[in-house]
């Protein structure tokens, strides 16, 4: 069933909506409509940008420092890597006019341009206005694409070398360097995993608007799973096409994602744009994450055949070890590592809930589609989903350090509501106090106070029947009439209902709960007993 709940009146607040997700080792990253940043998850080496390594188990804003006082840095691009994460800042908001990564490195980066006196091809020497325009960030690489379309890298990186080498080496570059293979053409799309990186290139007049269509797709870097789709097992110190998407093929490449391992990427038909969407992956399959229907590598482009023939599917990720698909319908499906949820072997899982998944799993979330889907980020072991247009987040997988954002560590099986909007934004200028600003802010209030309430409602019905709230379907009839609500009898009729699988489920759900519970009797009663001792062996005087 859709989901059919009412749309929120805050379409016009884009303090509260999401734009942009990037998913880390163990740590989110979200960016909103008015530049703001948002982290939760492990902090471990500062990757949250709090300013403290602790851990957060709901959205925290992430405070930049300040051009001018009085200035807000507004950010407009965000990425996540396994223990770091990268910003991008609007160019009107500071540091010389320019959009920046920070500081540091747009200053390399203009030295750099400006030392090899750098032209594109129409001869306009680029190093005095280069910008930052998107980044993108792998386990311990970070990678830049600039307003002229030139792809920069920097961090743990391929040798620059010419030749093959299936022993490839990588170097650590803490200085961003560009990609001159393609000089003179135009970087769309970047993406990266472990050891290897993914691109998609277009012609050199950025301001094409057939640049997918012709656009090349590339890889580079290390190749002993397949993971470069080149046919073989050769590592490449530089970039080289990915021939089953060359111009001869009729697919147009549109978007791109990586795994530890893996790659995954969306194609429709180049005669019908944003028509039925074919999703692709090669590489590293042990854990069932290229959807196969087996557990195999492979070096070449294979179509995942399970997915529906007819959907068109709008954004792709990967974690280290499973695989994530959104359509614009809001259809979600998973393949990999656990049940397609990339949750590492050490899950409660039992008899036939646990194991890898070889083909896609249909995720629902209280109903079998999310409405006004955006985009699907994938963690090392969590997934993370942008839907009703950027304003709601779901979440599930591994949930370990707060990665799910929804206030605690527990694993979640299925998708649960992540705390947001977090009402910790920045102090807005004054409006005048007349009747209608009144209004809209009673308004906002209440709309909040809806959000915290339907967050609650989905965390507590999860805690006791162990799937996620969905109100056309959940709220009991009597309910509904009387306002009378007999828990024990709902949850009765719940288990006759459920089947093998669901029982499964909720027993290791439950015996978890009950494990924690007397894991914290027990650690109680002997904090009891050493307070005892101490107390009876103390001198008395």
């Amino acid at each position: 069933m859709e989901d059919k709940s009412p749309t929120l009146l805050i379409s016009e607040d884009l303090s509260r909506k999401i734009i942009s997700l990037a998913a880390g080792e163990a740590h989110t990253i979200a960016l909103t409509g008015d530049g703001c940043v948002y982290s939760w998850g492990r902090g471990m080496f500062g990757r949250l940008g709090t300013g403290k390594e602790s851990d957060e188990l709901v959205p925290v804003l992430v405070e930049f420092p300040n051009q001018a006082e009085g200035d807000r840095i507004r950010i407009v691009g965000v990425a996540a890597g396994a223990y770091h994460s990268l910003a991008v800042s609007d160019g009107q908001l500071g540091f010389d006019g320019e959009n920046s990564l920070a500081p540091c490195l747009i200053k390399n980066l203009f030295e750099r341009e400006t030392s090899s006196s750098s032209l594109n091809d129409s001869g306009r020497e680029v190093g005095s206005d280069l910008k930052v325009c998107t980044v993108k960030a792998g386990s311990m690489m970070s990678l830049a694409i600039d307003n002229v379309g030139g792809l920069w890298m920097w961090g743990n990186v391929p040798p620059q070398d010419s030749e093959p080498d299936p022993r490839l080496s990588f170097t650590s570059i803490p200085i961003p360097f560009p990609i001159l293979d393609f000089h003179g053409r135009t970087v769309l799309k970047v993406a990266c995993g472990d050891e290897h990186v993914v691109a998609l290139v277009g012609p050199g007049d950025i301001h094409k608007d057939n640049s997918y269509d012709v656009s090349v797709l590339y890889s580079w870097g290390n190749n002993h799973h397949g993971q470069l789709g080149l046919g073989d097992g050769e590592s490449r110190a530089r970039p080289q096409t990915v021939e089953t998407f060359n111009q001869k093929s009729g697919l147009t490449v549109y978007d791109i994602a990586c795994g530890a391992h893996h790659t995954a990427l969306l194609t429709y038909r180049k005669e019908t744009p944003k028509g039925p969407s074919i999703c692709w992956t090669f590489g590293f399959g042990e854990n069932g994450q290229l959807g196969h229907r087996s557990n195999k590598s492979s070096s070449l482009p294979e179509p995942v055949s399970d997915l529906p023939e007819h959907a068109y599917l709008v954004s792709v990720d990967c974690g280290l070890f499973h695989t994530s698909v959104v359509s614009s319908e809001g259809y979600v499906w998973s393949w990999g590592m656990e049940r397609g949820l990339g949750l590492c072997p050490d899950v409660n899982f039992t008899e036939v809930e646990a194991g890898d998944d070889s083909v896609p799993r249909k995720i629902s979330g209280g109903s079998s589609r999310f409405r006004d889907p955006v985009q699907v980020s994938c963690g090392a072991a969590h997934t993370v989903l942008v839907v009703d247009g950027g304003y709601k987040l779901w979440s599930w997988g591994r949930g370990r350090n707060g990665v799910l954002g929804t206030g605690n560590v527990s694993d979640c099986y299925v998708p649960t509501l992540v705390f947001w909007p977090n009402e910790l934004k920045p102090e807005k200028e004054e409006v005048p106090d007349d009747g209608k600003s009144a209004s809209t802010e009673e308004i906002k209030r209440l709309e909040s106070k809806l959000m915290v309430m339907e967050r609650y409602a989905s965390i507590l019905h999860g805690s006791i029947f162990g799937k996620p709230f969905n109100e056309e379907e959940d709220i009991p009839y009597s309910l509904r009439v009387s306002g009378y609500f007999d828990m024990g009898k709902e949850w009765g009729e719940m288990l006759e209902s459920a089947d093998k699988s669901q029982l499964m489920r909720l027993q290791a759900f439950y015996e978890d709960m009950i494990g924690r519970v007397k894991d914290k009797v027990l650690q109680r009663r002997i904090q009891e007993i050493m307070k005892d001792c101490l107390q009876s062996s103390a001198p008395k005087y």
